[in-house]
């Protein structure tokens, strides 16, 4: 996403429907706390329009903000949809060693204990059910995979990629189904029986 006067832009929140008649709106944060979006200064919309936050307060899954300069709800109305970004310099660099940005996850490599490829991060995404990841593979359609320890057990930055269990995030198939096929074959071949169980 291309943002007017943004070097690096990371996307924080989006603009939704007005709140009351006095200019303020409803909005959805991607901040881990979501008052923490007061934080960051002014934030900017794709044409580099900036908005300057006078108050915030949470409201069940989003929160409340009023900005400068919008004073009716009329106002407050024409924003709705407005995506909010933030250059990636004003966000906090001094994070721990396991600690990162979403947005810094994008464009990773993915791989497995044995240095197998399966292609790289493209996007992350919350449907409501937990954080996945969108992989891309040149030549193959995007798939998404869940983002837990248990589908991806390591994130090494410094490197460039990420450690991927392709079983369990399943990018391979286990072969379970063949078996069962296998199996169910096996049963339709057994021998007929008689009451005593000696085969016929």
């Amino acid at each position: 996403m291309r943002v007017a006067n943004l070097d690096n832009p990371v996307q924080l929140a989006v603009i939704g429907a007005a709140h009351g008649i006095k200019g303020e709106v409803r909005v959805k944060t991607y901040t881990g706390d979501p008052l923490d979006l007061g934080s960051y200064g002014l934030l900017y919309d794709a044409t580099g329009k900036s908005y300057e936050i006078l108050s915030i307060r949470p409201s069940k899954t989003v929160v409340v903000v009023r900005f400068a300069g919008v004073e009716d709800r009329n106002a407050a109305e024409a924003l709705n949809g407005t995506e909010l970004y933030v250059d990636h310099a004003q966000l906090p660099q001094d994070l721990d060693e396991d600690e990162f940005y979403y947005t810094d996850l994008i464009g990773l490599a993915l791989r497995d204990n044995e240095g197998v490829s399966y292609g790289k991060v493209s996007a992350v995404f919350n449907f409501g059910g937990g954080d996945v990841l969108e992989i891309k593979e040149s030549g193959k359609k995007p798939v998404m995979i869940p983002f837990t320890q248990i589908s991806v057990p390591k994130i090494v930055m410094a490197e460039g990629y990420i450690l991927v269990d392709p079983l369990a995030a399943g990018l391979i198939d286990d072969g379970s189904s063949s078996a069962d096929e296998e199996g169910d074959e096996a049963e339709t071949d057994a021998p007929e029986t008689d009451d005593d169980g000696w085969a016929r």
